[in-house]
């Protein structure tokens, strides 16, 4: 399966066909329609790149590639095609073994819980995941940069929604400091973030948040880890899907440090349904995109997109992609027609094949392959056999993978949930400290205004000042006949005990 520094591929009328490790940061596509064998090329790269101590992230889109980390079997539906598969293609010594796998799963039910802060998200992701527009996407920068100022965490989804109900409040005052906010967006954004929870969003922001060296670890025999992320749920919010990804690619140009040019990657990243990245982006996140792409092969990360039509790819990123493996197409509409031969251009030539002609006809398992070779050039494109991985072509049994989590390395690190102070608690804390002061500020004006009224009364009103007076000599004159007649009592009574 592998050679000391390439993948094997597959053969082309018996001819080896390699991933030479060392150029295998220089990125990569697998394209073709759906059922060409697309899946089962992506498992025997990762395979081959965790054999060769090279850590990979993929997604699980169908539910179906979880299976690698369990070894094939001579039972399976599929054992006599894969013999027969490795005997034509000249791969001596095929048999089955699994890979060491990590299970992830943003909503933490089928395997390890993947988080991050929305501080580490940013407000230009994010705003990408609510799908704000340009004046919303203003504000949310805004209630960022606030925070910043204020020294406000912003870990979770109520964090952020008790932010921009301060920004909210604080419109005006916002408005003159920084530019236009309105109490319109603000809303706006909030509607979008609750629509956002619903969908399980908010499973994926908090703590602790994912720790990017866990997924660059090899196990124990120095393979690479394959992590494994369940997203047949996740395709139900592709946006979520889109931006996670998205962030991770962000999370790992930020984090790692600059190694140039090295005999193997030190991280492989298979984005699968890749065409979701680009949908409806922005161009200022194409460019961010295309910059990322360009630039995180010096940290020593290879990242290859997968999707049905390499078209679905922008070309200022398609241009990034060194290696290329193109499942068939079909072609029977015009526009259909026109991404294949864009497909076929996009290869280097080979004057012994029609490249135009075998895309449609390529059976399942078999791809045009072009990949670099030592001096970074393409080499002409061949009609290749894919090589049959060696683990299970299906999904994990439930027993199985909570097994696999549960004697996971990182069993309990990500498990519970962590919720620290933070801008909710200490935006709440001031809300109440503010209402406490604002009702003693108001009830003492109260009392004031009440003493004013009463002192207003009294000098407009004579009849109530004479009322005053009567009452008041009333109460004289009864305390003056109750002392004369103690005085009379006490008198007589003195008498007639001095008499006695």
């Amino acid at each position: 399966m592998l050679a000391d520094d390439a993948i094997l591929i597959g053969a082309a009328e018996g001819r080896p066909q390699h991933l030479l490790l060392a150029l295998a940061n220089r990125h990569g596509l697998v394209a073709g329609a759906t059922g060409t064998g697309k899946t089962v090329t992506l498992q025997r790269l990762a395979e081959g790149f965790s054999q060769a101590g090279v850590p990979v992230f993929v997604a699980d889109v169908k539910g179906d590639l979880a299976g690698i980390a369990m070894p094939g079997s001579a039972q399976a539906k599929a054992h006599e095609a894969l013999v027969a598969r490795a005997a034509e293609i000249g791969l001596e010594g095929f048999g089955y073994a699994g890979n060491p796998v990590l299970l992830w799963d943003l909503h933490g039910e089928q395997g390890h819980p993947i988080r991050t802060t929305v501080s580490e998200m940013g407000p230009l992701l994010l705003a990408r995941l609510l799908g704000l527009n340009e004046t919303q996407e203003g504000v949310l920068a805004i209630a960022f940069r606030l925070a910043d100022e204020e020294g406000l965490l912003l870990l979770n989804l109520e964090d952020l929604q008790a932010l921009l109900a301060h920004v909210g409040e604080h419109a005006a005052a916002l408005t003159t400091r920084y530019g236009n906010v309105t109490k319109a967006s603000v809303g706006a954004i909030q509607r979008q973030l609750l629509q956002l929870e619903a969908q399980g969003g908010d499973l994926f922001f908090g703590e602790p948040a994912l720790a990017i060296s866990d997924l660059l670890a090899v196990d124990e025999a120095g393979k690479g880890l394959i992590s494994v992320l369940a997203a047949d749920r996740l395709m139900t919010s592709p946006k979520l899907y889109a931006t996670f990804l998205l962030w991770l690619l962000s999370e790992l140009f930020e984090e790692l440090p600059e190694v140039g040019d090295l005999a193997k990657p030190k991280l492989v990243f298979f984005f699968d349904e890749a065409h979701l990245l680009f949908d409806d982006a922005p161009e200022a996140l194409l460019d961010t995109i295309e910059q990322v792409v360009r630039l995180i092969r010096s940290k020593g990360v290879g990242i290859y997109f997968v999707t049905q039509n390499s078209a679905d790819i922008p070309e200022k990123v398609a241009a990034q992609l060194g290696n290329r493996i193109q499942h068939a197409l079909r072609a029977f509409t015009p526009k259909e027609q026109k991404a294949l031969k864009a497909a076929a251009d996009s290869f280097r030539a080979n004057p012994a094949l029609d490249v135009v002609n075998a895309l449609p006809a390529l059976k399942v398992g078999e791809a045009l392959v072009s990949t670099l070779d030592a001096e970074g050039a393409p080499t002409p494109v061949e009609r290749t056999l894919i090589a049959p991985p060696g683990s299970r072509l299906g999904p994990l049994e439930a027993r199985e993978r909570a097994l696999l989590v549960s004697s996971s390395p990182l069993a309990g690190k990500y498990d519970e949930a962590v919720d620290r102070e933070s801008a909710g608690e200490i935006l709440t804390a001031r809300a109440a400290a503010a209402a406490e002061a604002a009702s003693r500020v108001k009830a003492e004006a109260d009392a004031a205004k009440q003493d004013a009224r009463a002192a207003r009364e009294r000098r407009a009103n004579p009849s109530f000042q004479d009322e005053m007076v009567r009452q008041v000599g009333k109460a004289v004159k009864r305390q003056v006949v109750n002392r004369i007649a103690g005085s009379l009592v006490r008198g007589l009574l003195g008498g007639l005990f001095r008499g006695r």
